[in-house]
């Protein structure tokens, strides 16, 4: 599914091949000297999304944590900056609008950073595209969402498991083992006791969970739990395995020791956003790692659209460029991470802006002749399993 997914299409290609990205980050010493701040890692335009927090307020901030490490500031802006490029493109957008945006959103970013101030997006100061999807969210019942994505019989609910019917690229729900299915409840059942609420994690349903591009093969569940009573009040819950980050490999900066690579994604979500997702927790799962959070559509993000004007799709970047100087700030100072001080300076100095635009380009140019080689490859079914 996921080979599937990148064929024939950059922006999608990008986003699964995070390690080849950084594989082909160019040798500027851009990518050297900047602060070394606590970064997403795979900063991209899908990479942010609304969720509700344990206060069950939604946010809209970054939501994808699974490479996130300690590099230079620049990293996580060059991908992000590529990402608009190819998905300016892919929606018909020119290339003056594509650098246009990419502007918007490093000025932005650059004036948060100099501000000092840490904040945050919810409903009440979301502008534009993010409010728009805000007020879709607020007609959302959870009895409608769990509709969406279970069956009742007799009152009780269960995963609905996608069909043959359903094309590929549309399933969000497979078949789960029975040897799968134990060790969820199993892992959900331990995590279960050393919460104020074991029954709210009692296991209804498990099954596969199709979503995301980058991730897609490594071990993910969606399981259904009682939570404050079945049926309507059944919660949704997202499993998914964590594996090394891909950055570190190409990192000169030490990073700290974790226990495992999902208590560094945790921590590192929980230093970043201003308010974590709810439920989010590290779990091992048939003795591997993995997060537990909320359940959140895949959907429930901001997309480029060329229907919109151009100003909408600025004023995105630039909510866009502000939460990752959010995140940086709020982090500062923590583990090897550079001080406040250091980052507003950094975001008051206009000189590497330029440079890092025009790198973005070069990056996007790459990308484009990778994801053609791998288009090649496709067609001729060397992706193909006997």
């Amino acid at each position: 599914m996921k080979y599937r997914k990148m064929n024939g299409d950059p922006f999608v290609f990008l986003r699964g091949t995070c390690h080849l990205f950084y594989d082909r980050l160019p040798s500027h010493s851009i990518f050297q000297t900047a602060p070394a701040v606590w970064s997403c890692g795979d900063l991209h335009l899908e990479n942010y999304g609304s969720y509700k927090g344990n206060n069950r307020l939604v946010y809209f901030d970054i939501n994808d944590f699974e490479e996130a490490v300690l590099a230079p500031a620049t990293w996580d802006l060059v991908r992000m900056l590529t990402s608009i490029r190819l998905g300016a493109a892919d929606k018909g957008l020119n290339r003056s609008v594509a650098t246009r945006l990419c502007t918007a959103f490093v000025d932005t970013y650059a004036s948060a950073l100099a501000e000092g101030k840490a904040l945050w997006v919810e409903r009440d100061t979301a502008n534009g595209l993010v409010k728009d999807l805000f007020e879709a969210l607020r007609k959302r019942t959870r009895a409608k969402f769990l509709d969406d994505r279970t069956k009742s019989r007799g009152g009780l609910r269960t995963l609905r498991i996608d069909g043959q019917e359903v094309k590929w690229d549309k399933k969000r729900m497979l078949a789960v083992s029975d040897d799968d299915r134990t060790v969820v409840e199993l892992a959900l059942g331990a995590f279960a006791e050393t919460q104020q609420s074991p029954g709210f994690y009692r296991v209804r349903s498990v099954a596969r969970r199709i979503a995301g591009t980058g991730s897609l093969g490594l071990g993910r569940f969606a399981v259904l739990v009682e939570g404050k009573g079945s049926p309507n009040g059944n919660y949704l819950l997202d499993l998914k395995q964590s594996t090394r980050s891909s950055l570190v490999g190409h990192l000169q900066i030490a990073q700290p020791k974790w226990e495992t690579e999902a208590e560094r994604i945790v921590e590192l979500q929980r230093r970043m956003q201003a308010v974590s997702a709810a439920f989010l927790h590290p779990l091992v799962v048939g003795g591997l790692p993995y997060v537990l959070r909320e359940l959140q559509p895949t959907d429930d993000s901001v997309k480029l659209d060329a229907s919109k004007r151009p100003a909408k799709i600025e004023q995105l970047l630039e909510t866009m460029g502000r939460i990752v100087a959010w995140a940086q700030l709020r982090s500062a100072g923590r583990a090897g991470s550079v001080v406040a001080d250091r980052l507003i300076d950094f975001g008051g100095d206009a000189d590497w802006r330029p440079t890092l635009i025009a790198l973005s380009e070069d990056c996007a140019a790459q990308v484009r002749k990778d994801s053609a080689v791998f288009d090649r490859a496709y067609k001729q079914k060397a992706f193909e399993v006997a």
